[in-house]
């Protein structure tokens, strides 16, 4: 593809028929950016005279040589995959490859004093009105940024999330004790019944996600926490205290917009609910030993 005329008409073919499918902007964004790399590493064969090989090949580059994470890889995978198998009707050349296997982590979580230290640690009242907001409802970045006044319904306790990851509607909780702070907040910005809750710079564009983003990251350097936080800590953070208190994981699910009860039940993986209420042995042999601890441990502790 050494022509750039070409190579030009090539992604805005792409483009298109990404947004007939109805693809989310974010999506036809990152499917480009794989693509475009794919092309290049390539270049100047076209992407249709390559072999299953030639992709096995550059998939093992990105892991072996660029070092790209099992998820990273996994994207440009299913950029490849809408390439050959949507576009170019070409599902012979990747129906057969493998996945890379995903990494199972676990979320970090901050435990319930952590969060309210965050709190206590942001004193203008649009900032922590959103830091509370995003954990009291376990909403993503891009759905905090994106809520409207006429969202919420206060009556019912409930928030509307219009159009959010797999452009899938859902309600969430709105929390009673944010009310005042909400209020207080409505007025302080004079906002009307209606448009974006959290503005920009002008009324109608709504607060730039990596805004809200840059504003956790100086907070959680005055709070003194050490734990590595961004804005989806607090969303693990909201399913996890849920857990704790008892909350049914199916109820937890529909919150978090998950499609699969599979993917909320890695919260219970982390939730001390009842991991907590486990003894180590240890504790069992020193409940049973006179002595407890050494000699040399109790005088440092002294």
């Amino acid at each position: 593809m050494a022509n750039d005329k070409h190579t030009i008409g090539f992604f805005e073919t792409v483009r298109r028929e990404l947004r007939l499918r109805n693809y989310s902007n974010k999506t036809i964004k990152s499917y480009v950016s794989c693509l475009r790399s794919f092309v290049k590493y390539f270049s100047p064969k076209h992407p249709r005279n390559l072999t299953e090989d030639d992709i096995k090949k550059y998939l093992l580059h990105l892991l072996m040589v660029e070092k790209r994470s099992a998820s990273s890889v996994n994207q440009v995978f299913n950029a490849l995959r809408f390439l050959y198998v949507e576009l170019y009707m070409m599902s012979y050349i990747i129906g057969k490859l493998p996945r890379p296997m995903k990494e199972k982590k676990l979320p970090d979580v901050l435990n319930e004093d952590e969060v309210v230290r965050i709190f206590k640690a942001v004193h203008n009242l649009k900032h922590q009105t959103m830091l509370m907001l995003a954990y009291a409802s376990g909403l993503r970045v891009s759905e905090l940024v994106r809520i409207k006044i006429e969202d919420i319904d206060g009556s019912r306790g409930l928030i509307h999330i219009r159009n959010a990851k797999g452009k899938k509607d859902r309600f969430t909780v709105f929390p009673e004790s944010l009310r005042g702070q909400l209020i207080a907040y409505w007025k302080k910005y004079k906002l009307g019944t209606s448009g974006w809750l959290f503005q920009g710079d002008t009324n109608d564009k709504h607060l730039a996600a990596r805004s809200i983003q840059a504003v956790l990251a100086r907070t959680i350097q005055a709070s003194g926490i050490t734990k590595r936080v961004s804005m989806h800590t607090l969303r693990h953070s909201f399913a996890t205290h849920l857990l704790d208190h008892g909350t049914d994981l199916r109820y937890i699910q529909e919150l978090l917009g998950h499609q699969s009860v599979k993917t909320t039940e890695i919260y219970t993986h982390v939730s001390p609910k009842g991991l907590g209420r486990i003894r180590s042995p240890l504790d069992f042999l020193i409940t049973k030993d006179e002595h407890k601890i050494s000699d040399e441990s109790q005088k440092l502790l002294k």
